[in-house]
């Protein structure tokens, strides 16, 4: 995996931590992302891509215009933490959430986030455009 930082890709290291919590023998392990590192030096298994495509330009548009926007982290297997996508898109942070993934949010470090709105720049903003019914869709009178 290259550490390199492109247009469209930055490699970010996420630092976790585990925690118990519960008493008794009702105890169980909470993971929480405590931090990234924006210029990782060597690569492990939290080291991950952060990609942006130009189809997710709405979701980024939507997270930098939240008050506190924020980056996601799936993961599955709580044992061995097996990290499976890192992603400044919420639909897609959800769509893992749906899936029975473990999903974690951290703020955004502001260079991302300006690196983000470079992006959107350059590749301009997705407008949603709406599907033309067809010609008499939906009408009850049938004329």
């Amino acid at each position: 995996m290259s550490l390199e930082k492109s247009e469209n890709l930055w490699t970010i290291e996420c630092q976790l931590e585990s925690r118990n919590v519960g008493e008794g023998r009702w105890v169980t392990q909470q993971w929480e992302w405590k931090s990234v590192d924006l210029k990782p030096t060597k690569a492990n298994p939290l080291t991950l891509p952060l990609e942006l495509y130009k189809d997710e330009r709405t979701d980024y548009r939507f997270n930098l215009s939240s008050i506190q926007p924020k980056l996601f982290l799936a993961l599955e297997n709580l044992d061995t933490l097996e990290p499976v996508k890192l992603t400044a898109s919420q639909s897609v942070a959800a769509s893992y959430l749906d899936g029975d993934y473990l999903v974690l949010s951290i703020e955004m470090p502001l260079p991302i986030q300006a690196w983000m709105e470079a992006f959107i720049g350059r590749h301009g903003e997705l407008l949603e455009q709406k599907r033309k019914k067809r010609k008499g869709a939906g009408r009850a009178s049938g004329k």
